[in-house]
């Protein structure tokens, strides 16, 4: 693991930020999508990073709906799930806000969710679209090195991962990882039965995540 000493000296920075510990919110949706599945991942990855880096954390489980004012207490908000996504009219208003205002959005397809989430996110932001995310951003070696990008922890359509964003200039906002799914990879292990190795992948990238989430 290289930049520790980085993490070091982002301490204060990034514990004045997240008092009495940090916290990735789920994001509860409409459309019928399955919001709420694999409550443990966020829980894992935070103990992970516990671990792994000298972020405070609260590792519990907790959601949000967009159009709450309870999403600005958040710095990282995650979106998964399979099937449709819907945002109301003042939920597309807020996360527009939550976004311009230094928040960031992580979204990783579980499967199904590629078509509705791409449309939602244009209601959001029509000015812009999604970009592919090249190796060399450094999302993939803040921490951990992933020279080829996003890991691959499950199989769905056997096509190559893809990393997907929205900048607000130079910022890195919303982050989607497609034919990938990493966040399957924090959950328990017996939920999915992915090895350890690919599970410690898997981690050791949603922990690069929250770093730069952080820290840019």
């Amino acid at each position: 693991m290289k930049t520790f000493f980085l993490l070091l000296l982002l301490t204060v920075e990034i514990t004045s930020q997240i008092e009495p510990g940090f916290q990735i919110a789920r994001v509860k949706y409409d459309g019928g999508g399955d919001w709420y599945n694999d409550p443990s991942a966020e829980v894992n990855l935070l103990n992970f990073i516990n671990d792994k880096t000298n972020i405070k954390v609260k590792p519990e489980y907790t959601f949000v709906e967009l159009d709450d004012p309870q999403i600005f207490n958040y710095p990282v908000l995650f979106l998964t799930g399979h099937g449709n996504i819907s945002f109301s009219d003042s939920e597309i208003s807020s996360l527009r806000e939550y976004i311009l205002s230094g928040g960031f959005l992580y979204v990783d397809d579980d499967y199904g969710i590629d078509s509705p989430f791409r449309r939602e996110i244009k209601k959001i932001f029509p000015e812009k679209d999604l970009v592919e995310i090249p190796y060399s951003h450094g999302i993939f070696n803040v921490v951990f090195d992933f020279p080829n990008g996003t890991p691959k922890t499950h199989e769905h359509d056997n096509k190559s991962p893809q990393t997907f964003g929205i900048f607000i200039g130079e910022r890195l906002s919303v982050l989607y990882t497609f034919e990938s799914n990493p966040s399957d990879g924090w959950a328990d292990k017996e939920i999915h039965n992915n090895s350890d190795n690919i599970r410690e992948e898997a981690l050791k990238f949603g922990t690069n995540i929250i770093v730069w989430a952080l820290t840019n």
